[in-house]
């Protein structure tokens, strides 16, 4: 039965998007009269910019390593043709043949857990393919399928990248430890990339455990939390890192973009590491 709040169609025009037929009849796409499109805007740019800087630092192929540290895009280092790393992240995995830069082995794993989050899924789906661009605006897009069809069906792999991203986290903490020394390989020193390497590994820890795939693992599929106090508290740990999911999740992508530009400008010789003991 009609209630006269349907959209009254022209012959041969298309039905779909905002304007379907189920569609209460209203002319304009949305209600919202803030700047809403200054926020995905943002997202957009910022995810745009990181982008562009990692896929250039990644088939660089150099200045990633001057000891003490090593970037955290190239590590651990899986391929012979690594700078060789004193007690470093040296896993010749790849022999001769391997040609491209090492970093391209090892990138996949914190790529593809940052691409599969739920947080990141919300940014650059509406960053990019304002699906939808905002809250209450509704997307442009004809048809829906969500995340049923190839290839973002593959997103419901975000679980197994959460386990190669604990131990790639573990290795940076190796590295962080590392950092302890100074350009000699000697122990008991702390330059200022030490700091640079903390605060990037604690964001990196803090972001990773924070993955509500991580507090699924923790506390899913507990009928009774009285009988697990330990996982109990354990997911009452993760869940307040969950609720600033997306605050750790902007934080640690641009400490890690710091932290390998950081190491690119010391190999490359702009500046010595201050040293600070």
């Amino acid at each position: 039965m009609a209630t006269g709040t349907e959209p009254h169609l022209k012959s041969g025009q298309d039905s779909g998007g905002v304007r379907a037929a189920t569609r209460a009849a209203i002319s304009a796409a949305h209600l919202r009269t803030d700047r809403w499109w200054l926020a995905p805007a943002a997202t957009a740019a910022g995810l745009f910019a990181f982008i562009v800087y990692s896929t250039w630092r990644a088939f660089a192929n150099a200045d990633y390593y001057a000891a003490p540290y090593v970037s955290p895009f190239y590590s651990p280092c899986l391929a012979e043709n690594c700078e060789p790393m004193r007690s470093g992240p040296n896993w010749e995995i790849f022999g001769s043949w391997w040609g491209l830069s090492p970093a391209l082995l090892i990138l996949i794993f914190p790529l593809g857990f940052r691409l599969t989050c739920y947080y990141y899924r919300k940014a650059y789906y509406r960053g990019f393919w304002a699906s939808p661009p905002a809250c209450a605006v509704a997307e442009p897009h004809k048809k829906y399928s969500g995340e049923t069809r190839f290839p973002l069906i593959l997103q419901n792999i975000h679980r197994y990248f959460f386990y190669a991203a604990v131990p790639v986290a573990g290795i940076l903490t190796y590295d962080t430890v590392l950092s302890f020394r100074d350009e000699h390989y000697e122990w008991g020193h702390m330059g200022l990339g030490t700091l640079v390497f903390l605060v990037n590994i604690v964001l990196i820890w803090a972001y990773t455990l924070s993955c509500h795939s991580c507090r699924h693992i923790v506390g899913g599929k507990l009928k009774h939390f009285s009988k697990h106090p330990v996982r109990y508290r354990m997911w009452q740990w993760v869940g307040k890192l969950n609720a600033r999911h997306m605050l750790l999740a902007w934080a640690s992508l641009v400490s890690v973009a710091l932290a390998d530009f950081y190491v690119y400008l010391i190999a490359s010789g702009v500046f010595d590491d201050p040293r600070l003991f």
